[in-house]
């Protein structure tokens, strides 16, 4: 995924707010133990439910502005998934935070053990600018659901956004205990600096980098969310159709600035032109109207994606246009292009998806394996051995078989990456789990005491009956 850049704390503007005293209120609020009760963690989850139903348009405006998005993938990408996870916490939060009691060795009895989950302090989000709402206040149900403080740092990248959120975070949340934080790297860095509970980052691994680096100082414990080159192997068995349609739906969604969409194809020498024939007309048909092509966030993104698109070595096979006034890139394929050119070494995040040929199913597992491992790899067979050689063969952060970025929408599944794609996972109880620190307890009676045998001096009775227990 690809964001600004984290920059040094010492050259930081943070644009007239106090940072270190809006942390150190959500620490003195957090102190008197108020979001520890699940009444409290209950209302702020379904505040957030309010803000995102009873905004909808507001938010929409705010996404069009931003990223030149239209209603439909708005409610369905931000409002619908943020909407859909708090609602889901509000209502097991309660179920989560009970204790987890675990039947001890006989070495240990009598006594009792359990987890007890607790909440890790004040937490720090930095959020995403292609997907800025659920991306920012997603991970936020989490923090809240394990009764953390939190501060929310939406994504300069996407101005009417953040705007929109530092309006409305503070009309329908707990002003003592979450709080938003607007500004660029500069601010986040110094945000860091304040030695956060917990932090969650959301952007491209190079930054990710720095702000591993930046949090080890404090010995922050760190959620990233990354990204990397997510795959999508289609076998010679696959279903060329609907493979073609759901692949070109996912890489056009958001002008193709998705952090799991597909970033390239790995398709089988036989089908390879029926696959790309078939994804010119869903393309056609999806983007009928829309000659112009995608809105991409900004000029520095635009430009990054001419210049690979420009340096390419492989054959365009739909698409290639570009408006460089507009910031628009045609829906574009480009088919075998150099494993060693920008296309196939970088991040793509826009509307251009190479297709590699590969001779066998051998060949696309050996080229993804000898990458970074992804973010997230997808597969179209109807062979269950296939299926099952690829989920067991390729390491991914997630992976969806005959169909894409599904993985996202579920609260029942963890979300996150692996290696360079991303350390942690969040959604639903994974979520609650990610934020809370898990405590193990252990308790024991005093009377009788039982532990004579462990007391010196060591008797040779003592020693024997102790290797029997332990």
């Amino acid at each position: 995924m690809t964001t600004e850049s984290v920059v040094p704390a010492q050259a930081a503007n943070v644009g007239g707010t106090d940072i270190p005293a809006v942390v150190r209120k959500l620490r003195q609020t957090f102190a008197t133990g108020r979001t520890r009760s699940v009444q409290w963690r209950k209302e702020q989850l379904h505040a957030l439910e309010r803000l995102m139903t009873e905004n909808e348009g507001a938010i929409a405006e705010a996404l069009e502005k931003d990223l030149g998005r239209g209603p439909f993938e708005a409610w369905l990408a931000d409002v619908a998934s943020t909407v859909g996870e708090a609602a889901y916490a509000a209502k097991n939060v309660g179920k989560w935070m009970k204790r987890r009691y675990r039947l001890l060795e006989m070495s240990q009895l009598p006594g009792r053990g359990w987890v007890e989950y607790e909440p890790y302090g004040t937490v720090l989000i930095i959020g995403a600018w292609n997907f800025p709402f659920a991306l920012t206040l997603g991970p936020a149900v989490g923090a809240i659901a394990a009764g953390n403080t939190v501060v929310l740092k939406p994504s300069e990248v996407a101005p009417a956004s953040s705007a929109l959120m530092a309006e409305l975070v503070p009309r329908y949340m707990d002003n003592d205990a979450i709080a938003v934080v607007e500004g660029d790297g500069a601010v986040s860095q110094e945000l860091i600096a304040q030695g956060f509970d917990h932090l969650i980052f959301t952007g491209g691994t190079e930054v990710g980098r720095r702000v591993y680096e930046a949090a080890a100082t404090h010995l922050t414990p760190v959620t990233l969310e990354l990204g990397g080159k997510s795959p999508v192997i289609v076998a010679a068995d696959a279903d060329i159709e609907v493979a073609a349609k759901r692949i070109a739906w996912t890489k056009l969604i958001n002008s193709g600035q998705i952090c799991i969409a597909p970033d390239y194809v790995l398709a089988e020498a036989p089908i390879r032109d029926k696959l790309v024939e078939a994804i010119r007309k869903a393309i056609d048909t999806f983007e009928a109207g829309n000659a112009a092509g995608k809105k991409i966030v900004n000029e520095r993104h635009f430009n990054r994606l001419a210049n690979a698109l420009a340096a390419t070595k492989g054959k365009v096979a739909i698409g290639g246009g570009s408006d460089a006034v507009a910031m628009k890139i045609q829906p574009t394929v480009v088919v075998d292009p150099d494993p060693a050119e920008p296309l196939m070494t970088d991040e793509i995040f826009g509307p251009i998806l190479p297709v590699v040929t590969v001779q066998n199913l051998d060949e696309a597992i050996s080229f993804v394996n000898s990458r970074p491992k992804p973010l997230a790899a997808y597969l179209f067979t109807k062979a269950k051995a296939v299926r099952e050689r690829v989920i067991k063969e390729v390491p991914a952060g997630g992976m969806v078989v005959n169909h894409l970025i599904f993985h996202f929408a579920t609260h029942k599944l963890p979300f996150g990456g692996v290696g360079p794609s991303g350390l942690g996972a969040y959604h639903g109880k994974f979520g609650f789990e990610e934020f809370s620190h898990r405590k193990s307890v252990l308790t024991k009676p005093t009377r009788p005491d039982l532990g004579a045998m462990i007391y010196p001096p060591y008797t040779e009775k003592a020693w024997k009956l102790a290797r029997k227990l332990f």
